[in-house]
């Protein structure tokens, strides 16, 4: 089943989340290009260098403002050649793409033209694969999250979006054999012990859960379904809770999403002390997703269910 882009007003909603996370560097590059100065964020990415995932996530949220592809533009006029801004102007234009503000075409062709100037960077394909999970066949989907994996075998933002997508498909009743559960715990399997992958079974649930709930096959309340209650989802859940007791990557430039998608199926599960410990390490760092679904004030929502964990009446 293809699910359609955010409305309007939900992608409105969006935007009151602050995507830098808590990256403090980032937001003062993204506040910096909107003024037009992309001198800041030249020197950003100058010095992220081959970090991928902390790579991808600050040109994603860069290309979020507004007129980062026209500044884009500008820093590619004035240093032609120049792989970061090549690449901020791609993942630019997928953003616009996906407001329909520019066309498929020409994100696809930007993408491309950033691949050439710097072959090993996995971003611009990210950035393919963001527009294709949303307008594409599933044949371009895995085109291009491979190109993501050839550059870079754990790719973090890649991982959810591939995710999110397979979650869609056959949203017609519970499976607890779906394929998005395999492919889910074969990549966590498959990575590194440390790798924040060891979420991304949690994260498969929550998307799976979507699917459902946007379908009509489970309740608008992910607090009213047993989604999260089977042995199966226990296990993954326990899995991924050990996991960042043992191994919590400070570090990481995404450790907040996946910390988000954790304390949410804890939550869901019942499980509030587990998740209050949770809710201590995000703070105010709250992101729409996965507090959003199916189609819930994400706010309102996490509020709600860290005051339920933090005993707050």
């Amino acid at each position: 089943m293809f699910l359609p882009p955010p409305t309007r007003a939900r992608e409105c909603a969006d935007r009151a989340f602050d995507a830098a996370l808590d990256d403090t560097e980032l937001g003062a590059a993204r506040t910096a290009l909107a003024q037009g100065r992309w001198q800041v964020a030249r020197s950003l990415l100058a010095r992220t260098g081959d970090d991928w995932d902390r790579r991808g996530h600050r040109v994603t949220v860069l290309a979020l403002e507004p007129y980062s592809a026209a500044w884009a533009h500008e820093w590619l006029a004035a240093e032609p050649g120049s792989a970061d801004a090549a690449v901020l102007l791609a993942l630019a234009q997928v953003r616009r793409a996906l407001r329909r503000k520019g066309t498929p075409d020409c994100a696809r062709e930007a993408c491309r033209a950033a691949v050439v100037l710097a072959p090993a960077d996995p971003t611009p394909w990210l950035g393919l694969l963001m527009l294709e999970r949303a307008l594409g066949t599933r044949d371009a989907v895995v085109r291009a999250f491979e190109q993501v994996r050839a550059r870079c075998a754990d790719h973090h933002h890649a991982h959810h979006l591939m995710v999110a997508r397979l979650a869609e498909e056959g949203a017609d009743g519970p499976d607890p054999a779906h394929e998005v559960y395999d492919f889910a715990d074969r990549a966590a399997r498959r990575a590194p012990a440390d790798s924040p992958l060891a979420v991304l079974p949690v994260v498969a649930r929550a998307e799976r859960y979507r699917a459902l709930a946007t379908s009509g096959c489970e309740p608008s309340d992910p607090a009213a379904s047993d989604h999260w209650c089977t042995r199966g989802a226990r296990r993954v859940m326990s899995a991924a809770f050990d996991w960042w007791l043992e191994w919590e990557q400070d570090g990481h430039p995404r450790r907040l999403v996946d910390l988000n998608y954790l304390a949410h199926a804890k939550y869901c599960e019942g499980r509030d002390a587990e998740a209050a410990a949770l809710f201590q390490r995000i703070g105010d760092h709250v992101t729409a997703r996965p507090w959003s679904y199916p189609d819930r004030a994400a706010h309102a929502a996490f509020r709600a269910a860290r005051d339920r964990a933090l005993g707050v009446r």
